[in-house]
């Protein structure tokens, strides 16, 4: 048996500019964080004693004897990408609700991944999870998102990640002193807006447009560099939220999807109790919402959002993790590849890997 831990992230800046179709031309920059909110995958050989070879357990649960078959298009493909044959059972639970902007997608396939290669006998790197999983998600799902969420739940830390039009991504931990780390987590609220929307639905509205909105995104992209000033300096906090108020307004106006009148309400009402800034996670649409507010008007701010569920967390640096490793003393693969030989997949014959 293995268990994988995978951490959830909070973007903050230059989100957008990470999606191949601007960084391949323009580059990209994020400033992002990963949280001790957790994505599980756990998996193990399965004896052959079952109807099925392969089961798959997430808010569905399948059970079928080829894996061209699952449905789940991360787990799929994933298995497809690793050319695993052996039957295997894989069980999927979460911290957070998928489909809420908190890169939940990315973190499963990372999870998954670095499950698998453990099941494997192999340790990959951060750096080979992450380009694994971007491969996986963006040319074998082909999903219109973006590399930053896939960074981030593989490396893990409050990072500025840097993507080049080269195809590189660099990953430059953020350095600042544990009382100015301090003061800025205590000013960060999140919430849970209760509409779930597909990240790649979302991106599709304004990703392929991206060209005719080259302002923004320049300017969503600039905002990282002066984020990270105010963090490494000595100015008020409060700037920090000023600034996420200014991205949330230019994200805003890259599609008509990314807010919608329940969001807007939601937003301006904790801004109306103190809250100084914020924005609505990943693509935009729904899912949780982030504010920066400063800890005397935080009791305000819950009251006013009182219908939502507030979810406190802290940073987090570990990144994707095994977090549990127990080999099976037993192995089937002899048992499971004479009952392989009894049917075909068709599957592995049209593999292109």
């Amino acid at each position: 048996m293995i268990i994988s831990r995978t951490p959830f992230r909070i973007s903050f800046f230059g989100g957008g500019t990470d999606y191949p179709s601007w960084y391949l031309k323009h580059g990209g920059s994020v400033l992002a964080t990963s949280i001790n909110k957790y994505c599980y995958i756990s998996c193990r050989y399965l004896p052959p004693f079952f109807e099925h070879r392969l089961r798959v357990v997430y808010s569905k649960i399948e059970n079928v004897q080829f894996s061209h078959e699952i449905q789940h298009l991360a787990v799929r493909e994933t298995l497809r990408f690793l050319q695993l044959e052996r039957g295997l059972e894989i069980h999927h639970d979460g911290d957070l609700p998928a489909r809420s902007g908190m890169g939940s997608s990315s973190a499963f396939t990372v999870g998954l991944l670095n499950a698998l290669h453990a099941l494997m006998g192999v340790m990959p790197s951060k750096h080979q999870l992450t380009q694994e999983s971007i491969h996986i998600e963006q040319n074998l799902i082909k999903e219109t998102v973006g590399s930053q969420d896939q960074v981030t739940a593989a490396h893990g830390g409050l990072n500025h990640i840097i993507f080049n039009p080269n195809g590189d991504i660099a990953v430059r931990p953020v350095t600042i002193a544990q009382d100015r780390l301090f003061e800025l987590t205590s000013h960060l609220m999140l919430f849970f807006t209760g509409i779930k929307r597909t990240a790649s639905d979302m991106a599709k509205t304004y990703v392929a447009d991206l060209e005719s909105k080259s302002d923004h995104m320049f300017a969503m992209q600039g905002m990282v560099d002066e984020a990270i000033k105010i963090l490494c300096s000595s100015r008020c906090i409060c700037n920090f939220g000023d600034l996420l108020h200014q991205t949330w307004m230019l994200k805003r106006d890259l599609s008509e999807q990314v807010s919608n009148p329940v969001v807007d309400d939601l937003y301006e009402r904790a801004r109306q109790q103190g809250a100084i800034g914020g924005k609505i996670m990943g693509a935009g649409g729904g899912g949780f919402l982030v504010l920066f507010v400063a800890p005397s008007a935080q009791e305000r701010v819950r009251r006013t959002l009182k219908g939502l569920p507030w979810v406190p967390f802290k940073f987090e640096s570990s990144g994707s993790q095994i977090i549990f490793y127990e080999p099976s003393k037993e192995d089937f693969a002899a048992l499971d590849q004479e009952r392989q030989n009894h049917s075909l997949d068709p599957f592995k014959e049209h593999s292109c890997l």
